[in-house]
């Protein structure tokens, strides 16, 4: 049973789209804490020794094997910092943060060149705009998303990424162009419907429809380079991120768990780049946010 169980667990490792999205889009679900398999190898390698199961143990190679695979290469060392780098910081603020100030001092303490936030209410962003103001002398926010630059903005406008079903007045996303040192860049900025986990499964219809919509915006893109930061509320694993996964890279370095920021589990705040690599992700000190703010290094192509 522990050897059939390893077996199970290396393939869906390996393979996790052999399990089916419906019925409750279970393989998103899967797909979301993939990296949290681990500990089912640690529960097996346990049953295996005492067991003193040599067998067990033989095939728990394969599912160590398929985790390190999978995920081993986010414990490796960053590149050096380059000339052509942007420093970008990612926040779902939250629209019930009661520290505005304070968490805009943590952002701009991390030294970027970019900060994109989510979760923008009418009442905490004149306090965001003064705190940022010093270090970010542009900034543009579309509905309840906004971002801040080192560097001039232009051509800036709201993206449409709301799901048919869900009322009008709702706008999370936003586009504008970034002239920065090493030339033109396009950034976008989303927070994507949120997801739920119940009795039915992973209710996720409205996050992958507005995930269709960033993506088709996105390929759309005439400017080469471009950058997507974001609240997708799910992981880079989760199939339903694959419209936009499929045509932007992804950082292979950092977990960065960023949600939820009392004892984070996923990381569902991301950074993605065309005709750029992502450099590794790391989390910030927490702010008022059930998010934790992450970072990242950009390097452009």
């Amino acid at each position: 049973m522990i050897a059939g169980l390893a077996l199970l667990t290396a393939l869906l490792l390996a393979f996790p789209r052999v399990l089916p999205n419906r019925p409750g889009h279970l393989g998103s679900l899967l797909e979301a804490f993939l990296p949290w398999l681990g500990l089912v190898i640690v529960v097996l390698l346990a049953c295996a020794l005492l067991r003193r199961s040599v067998t067990a143990l033989l095939f728990l190679l394969l599912p160590v094997a398929a985790w390190a695979y999978a995920f081993g290469g986010l414990f490796l060392a960053a590149p050096e910092p380059g000339e052509r780098d942007l420093v970008v910081v990612q926040h779902n603020v939250s629209d019930v943060n009661t520290d505005p100030a304070g968490t805009a001092r943590t952002l701009a303490g991390a030294g970027p060149d970019l900060i994109a936030l989510e979760e923008l209410g009418p009442a905490a962003l004149p306090a965001y705009e003064k705190a940022l103001a010093p270090d970010f002398r542009f900034h543009e926010v579309r509905g309840t998303v906004g971002i801040w630059s080192k560097h001039p903005l232009t051509d800036t406008r709201a993206v449409d990424i709301k799901p048919k079903e869900i009322e009008e007045g709702w706008s999370r996303g936003l586009r504008t162009v970034v002239h920065t040192p090493q030339g033109e860049v396009a950034a976008y900025v989303a927070h994507l419907p949120s997801i739920r986990v119940g009795t039915s499964g992973f209710a996720s219809a409205w996050r992958d429809e507005s995930a269709h919509l960033l993506g088709r915006a996105v390929a759309a893109e005439t400017v080469g380079r471009v950058i997507v930061l974001g609240d997708l509320n799910s992981t880079v694993d989760d199939r339903g991120l694959a419209p936009l996964t499929s045509q932007l890279n992804v950082s292979e370095r950092g977990f960065g768990f960023s949600f939820p920021a009392s004892f984070p589990l996923a990381r569902i705040d991301q950074v993605l780049a065309r005709s750029a690599t992502v450099g590794r992700i790391h989390t910030l000190p927490a702010t008022g946010s059930d998010h934790l703010p992450i970072t990242a290094r950009i390097t452009l192509r």
